[in-house]
């Protein structure tokens, strides 16, 4: 190669990238942190070959750790949550290759998504939480229709959990199913923000409002109990259902209990405060539907503009 040709010219080094994408995608990585260094040796300056090459290293290190007794769910939660490490060390990578990204991504999910399946046919009855595990996988892996399917066995197993729920409303908004994906998320969120695993939901319906809250300096435990208030405020959290008897009144004593949490002093009210307006606006959503009184609805405007006035006046314009 001579000085000043552009490296993507070269096709031996052009074969040398395909050929670690490749083995990226079947677990080699071995075999990839070889090819990278030599690319590296070649030009240093590669595009996207030193952000691969840690990336490499990374699966390397930590499959050549790997304890060989280990059932199929521990050892697929393994991976998961060595994915989830992962995802944070790939952010903080200059120049990382899509490429090679993607193709890491189908190695976790798909071995992940085999321990699971190996878990779940030694089951005699469904267990939700496989059932979750393998919905989680095959969404990682482009197969939406798949991850519903065991999604929504998994709901029916185990009813009102909120990262069923938030998985269910991620995979039906990837398929162009606007309400059902409004209906799911919303429900998710009202159950318990903190359980729902934003980092692992990918639909542009999720990251988009997650990224304008990020905008305006919310992140952390925050962001996960300002995502349902503000979801109302813009319009996100607009498919709405009307309550049974027996939720309203569930409804009605976590406002209570509430309402007493946030009274006493302590770092946890900025957490509570969000948690208890997304309960008022249900409490709003239920009087309209049944047709309340207007004063009970100016009731609770007012304790929202006690809590929060910049919520008031949105929520209010």
């Amino acid at each position: 190669m001579t000085v000043g040709q552009p490296l993507f010219r070269d096709e031996a080094v052009l074969q040398f990238y395909t050929g670690v994408a490749q083995a990226l995608k079947e677990g080699l990585f071995a075999e990839a942190v070889d090819a990278l260094e030599k690319i590296l040796e070649i030009a240093i300056d590669y595009p996207g070959a030193s952000a691969a090459l840690k990336c490499a290293a990374f699966w390397k290190e930590r499959l050549e750790r790997e304890y060989a007794a280990r059932d199929g769910f521990e050892r697929g939660e393994q991976l998961m949550a060595q994915w989830r490490l992962f995802q944070a060390f790939a952010e903080r990578l200059p120049d990382m290759p899509e490429r090679c990204l993607f193709a890491i991504k189908q190695f976790v999910f798909s071995s992940a998504l085999a321990c699971y399946l190996s878990a779940e046919s030694g089951q005699t009855v469904d267990d939700p939480d496989v059932l979750l595990q393998i919905g989680r996988c095959c969404k990682g892996l482009g197969n939406y229709e798949r991850a519903i399917e065991n999604l929504e066995r998994a709901n029916i197993e185990r009813k009102e959990d909120p990262r069923i729920l938030a998985e269910l409303a991620d995979c039906y908004s990837l398929v162009n199913e606007a309400r059902a994906a409004k209906v799911f998320l919303r429900e998710s969120f009202f159950l318990d923000p903190q359980a729902v695993d934003l980092a692992g939901l990918e639909s542009p319906l999720v990251q988009r409002l997650a990224g304008r809250l990020r905008s305006m300096g919310y992140s952390g435990p925050a962001l996960a109990e300002w995502m349902p208030v503000y979801g109302a405020i813009w319009g996100v959290f607009n498919v709405k259902r009307e309550m049974k008897p027996l939720e309203f009144g569930k409804l009605k004593q976590g406002i209570y209990q509430l309402e007493k949490d946030c009274s006493a002093a302590g770092a946890a009210r900025d957490l509570l405060v969000p948690r208890l307006i997304n309960r008022y606006f249900w409490l709003i959503d239920h009087y309209l539907t049944t047709g309340e009184p207007r004063e009970r609805i100016e009731e609770i405007l007012a304790k929202i503009r006690e809590l929060d006035p910049r919520v008031h006046q949105e929520y209010t314009a």
